[in-house]
């Protein structure tokens, strides 16, 4: 486990926070305080890791259902980012393939404290817009910095299947549920492709993606992420607990949402989905609490429009961080149902690892939580973008139309990563 502890508040860049969840009000006046960082590897439990990290900054996440206050003077919060990995890990789930980018951590938590140097407007404008950015790392320095003069460059993306291949993934899984051994996998692709210059700008530019309700990033040395997900993995606020799951896509045109609004097997897809968050939700909520306040509503992310429902409850008596983590992640969108045979069936069929996505990002305060599934998110390592999309398969799923709404997905993520 690395645990990157800074000599002094005073000492770090004074960059503008673009974590999702972040206080609006804080933003001009955050600065690092602590970090952790844990992989698969090292062992131990990261739900607990991270709630007694937390903890021992001051930030109240032992009993989420109790009344607390934000400090404005001393610790604000923390970004906290969780793979899927360590999601499959916290559900007893099969070990995956080993991930794409293995410089990226398994678990991120990083503590923000309030200064009273509070920045201009336009400093935030020339600010690098994430904790750690311009600290990438190449393979022969110890922390080579992006040259702001070097011109963006991305290359040509890399599947890590070809469209046969996924094709052929789907019908594996549609065996599987013939069988009787699964109801629905989600199965997600990854490609990557080679840039020069910095890619931090690149990966920012994620979170002004229109429906970006948990955009932002994050960084370390060696690594980065870009977050233009719309999906709530789940919110506490007030004692309340409340996921989103989003399942069911087509083209933002009139005809494609009179399409999604007509399908059967989106619409079964999506209650599946709804009934095993309510069973999640239902783990760590007071009993007879939990309720689908809005089911299969239509709404618009980019040039797509996607399903989403509304399931909350009333958190149980004590509930803490970790249990909740444990209870949600992975969240059941990107796995399938059941569970934990989901998981199963991605760990057989996926080439390689989720990375960056499919995994929780947001963040945390005293009493309030704030976390988004990391769908449409980007990872950069040291010479290599990396992006992720797939859906949700079930016996109705059609190979080849399973395979271009995954590319669908991707497009606009890719579009704007190349952009100059």
């Amino acid at each position: 486990m690395r645990k990157n502890e800074p000599t002094g508040v005073e000492a770090l860049p004074q960059a503008l926070i673009s974590v999702p969840g972040t206080p609006d009000d804080c933003r001009g006046r955050l600065v690092e305080r602590d970090r952790l960082e844990w992989r698969c590897g090292d062992g131990g439990d990261p739900a607990a890791l991270a709630q007694e990290f937390l903890t021992g900054h001051g930030v109240a996440v032992a009993d989420l259902g109790r009344p607390a206050r934000h400090d404005p003077d001393g610790v604000c919060g923390a970004a906290l980012y969780l793979s899927a990995a360590a999601g499959a890990l916290l559900a007893g789930g099969a070990p995956a393939a080993a991930t794409p980018v293995p410089a990226l951590p398994d678990l991120v938590v990083v503590v923000y404290t309030h200064t009273d140097r509070h920045r201009p407007p336009e400093a935030h404008q020339a600010a690098t817009p994430a904790a750690g950015l311009g600290t990438l790392a190449g393979p022969a320095t110890a922390a080579r910095r992006p040259d702001p003069a070097q011109r963006w460059w991305l290359g040509r993306w890399r599947e890590s299947w070809t469209p046969g291949q996924h094709a052929d993934a789907v019908e594996a899984v549609r065996a599987a549920i013939g069988r009787g051994d699964v109801y629905q996998v989600n199965l997600v692709g990854h490609a990557a492709a080679p840039y020069a210059g910095d890619p931090l700008p690149a990966l920012a530019r994620l979170g002004a993606l229109p429906g970006a309700r948990y955009g932002g990033t994050l960084s370390g040395l060696d690594w980065a992420i870009g977050c233009a997900s719309p999906e709530t993995l789940v919110e506490v606020d007030g004692g309340r607990l409340v996921t989103r799951p989003i399942k069911g896509t087509r083209p933002a045109t009139a005809a494609g949402r009179r399409e999604l609004l007509a399908s059967a097997k989106e619409r079964a897809e999506h209650v599946m989905i709804v009934d095993l968050e309510r069973n999640d939700l239902a783990r760590v909520a007071r009993t007879g609490s939990v309720r689908v306040d809005e089911l299969f509503a239509v709404r618009r992310w980019c040039d797509l429009w996607q399903a989403e429902s509304t399931v909350s409850a009333a958190a149980a008596d004590g509930l803490g961080l970790a249990e909740l983590l444990r209870a949600v992640c992975p969240g059941g969108s990107v796995t399938g149902a059941p569970k934990l045979a989901a998981l199963d069936r991605i760990a057989a069929l996926e080439p390689v690892g989720r990375g960056a996505s499919m995994g929780a990002f947001g963040w945390v305060g005293s009493g309030r939580i704030d976390l988004g599934l990391t769908i449409r998110t980007a990872a950069a390592d040291a010479d290599r973008l990396h992006v992720w999309a797939g859906g949700g398969i079930t016996w109705g799923s059609d190979p080849a139309a399973e395979v271009a709404e995954a590319a669908a997905k991707a497009a606009p993520v890719r579009a704007l990563l190349a952009a100059g």
